[in-house]
Order: C-alpha cells, then sequence, then structure tokens
C-alpha cells in the first residue's frame, strides 16, 4: 500500500482554523496569517455587506514575523489604515 500512495500521493489532512473577525468601521476584518517555515506572513480578508452582496478583499503583505500573535495584529493594524484610506472603493 506504500508503494500506491507513493505513486499517486496521499492525501494530507488539512486543518481548518475559524477566525473571529475583528469589526471597524463597518467592515469585518479577518486576522488569518499564513504559516512560513517557522515565520508567519501577514494575511488576511476585509469584508463587507454591500447593497445585499458579500464583498471580500484578500491580501498578503510581504511582512513575515516569527509569532503568529504578532503577524495577525500586524495585519489588523494594516487592514484598518487601509479602510480608513480607501473604505468601499476597495471592493
Amino acid at each position: 500500500m506504500g508503494f500506491l500512495s507513493k505513486l499517486f500521493g496521499s492525501k494530507k489532512e488539512t486543518k481548518v482554523v475559524e477566525v473571529e473577525p475583528i469589526e471597524f468601521n463597518g467592515f469585518l476584518i479577518y486576522a488569518e496569517s499564513i504559516s512560513e517555515g517557522s515565520q508567519y506572513r501577514v494575511a488576511g480578508r476585509i469584508v463587507k455587506h454591500i447593497d445585499g452582496e458579500v464583498k471580500t478583499h484578500r491580501f498578503i503583505r510581504s511582512d513575515v514575523l516569527s509569532s503568529q500573535d504578532d503577524a495577525n495584529q500586524l495585519m489588523l493594524k494594516k487592514a484598518k489604515l487601509f479602510i480608513e484610506q480607501s473604505g468601499s472603493s476597495m471592493f
């Protein structure tokens, strides 16, 4: 069986983590840092309901930090600044 799984690839389990959004000026911010080795890349989503439709802006930054909490905190800070500068025009 080991040979066949190597030949056809084995299925790896992926963890689905529920992220609690932070509300800011009518937008929902989801901090979803990406693990890269021993570091975490700043990433996330900004979501807003506009005219009954859910609009989502996903972004991944070049910033990498050693702590997942630090990466998520920086994401929130950058997302708030982006919302203040762009508002709904980001969609």
